[in-house]
């Protein structure tokens, strides 16, 4: 498909410049974001804070006040409406939204059943499509409401798990390619290795393909001997990460041959404000060549 910017030149040149970027979590995405938004003429628009607000805000604090009613003095505060619980998501603190995801196991280790879980993915599957649509009416809101001429869309890290790159189709993808300059973030092996070794010492739940997902848990199972219930929620996901940044560099590889550009995460690092950020996408659009 033809990308928005034609050439380095007509990047520069451009009167309303809209990028996105994409790849694993951790980076960088909203890092060139942040420094885009803070030159002060960029609308920052970030899929998973939408995600979680207009999409997934109803879910999460239902899954708050369910907490909440099994405490009796909470629960019964909650009942005659003399309490609120909400929650309180922004760009910085996305941790409401993961919380809600969960992690399959024992319950007494903070584990959801397995059937669950897949529900809790399965929303936010149809919540992360549905902010990915949402990119050019977002546009123009932020030309027509606010005034900014500029655009970065910030995704998050399993944009890969709801489109098909390899379908000249595909809903999400032709969309976001007619009003963005899609670029992928590639780290290195060195890259892959410390994200393994973040995410170990603090997991978080993700989203992932449900094939994936149900393959990963029989797996899981049979190579531990456990039954669903006694599976250490952390480990499971631990397991499961690893696996999937595997499972996800050919997805985002194939979004960059087929939709975008990309720059290395190498170069990501280096840049330290807007103008930078410009120069890194007007330089991979003059090296642009084939992906192989």
């Amino acid at each position: 498909m033809e990308m928005l910017y034609k050439s380095a030149s007509d990047w520069r040149a451009a009167a309303q410049k809209q990028v996105l970027f994409f790849g694993m979590s951790g980076l960088g995405k909203t890092r060139l974001a942040n420094l885009l938004r803070d030159a002060g003429d960029w609308f920052h628009y970030s899929i998973d804070y939408r995600i979680g607000t207009a999409y997934m805000g109803e879910h999460i604090v239902d899954n708050l006040k369910r907490q909440a009613m099994q405490v009796p003095f909470l629960a019964d505060l909650l009942k005659s409406d003399s309490i609120y619980i909400g929650s309180n998501i922004t760009f910085n603190n996305l941790a409401p939204l993961s919380t809600f995801l969960g992690k399959p196991g024992d319950p007494a280790k903070g584990g959801v059943g397995f059937d669950e879980y897949m529900r809790r993915q399965a929303l936010h599957r149809r919540a992360e499509i549905n902010a990915l649509l949402d990119t050019p009416s977002f546009i123009i809101r932020a030309r027509d409401l606010y005034g900014y001429a500029n655009f970065v869309c910030d995704t998050g890290g399993s944009i890969c798990e709801v489109v098909d790159p390899n379908d000249p189709q595909d809903e999400v993808l032709r969309t976001l390619a007619q009003n963005c300059l899609m670029i992928w973030i590639e780290g290195s092996e060195d890259h892959t290795e410390e994200l393994i070794r973040r995410f170990t010492r603090a997991p978080k739940p993700m989203y992932y393909q449900p094939q994936f997902l149900n393959a990963r848990w029989a797996d899981y199972l049979a190579e531990t001997g456990l039954s669903p219930d006694a599976v250490n929620p952390d480990d499971f996901i631990r397991n499961t990460y690893a696996a999937a940044l595997h499972h996800r560099a050919p997805l985002y590889h194939d979004m960059a041959k087929n939709w975008g550009l990309r720059v290395s995460a190498e170069d990501v690092a280096r840049v330290s404000d807007a103008q930078d950020v410009i120069d890194l996408i007007a330089s991979a659009l003059e090296a642009r060549g084939e992906i192989t």
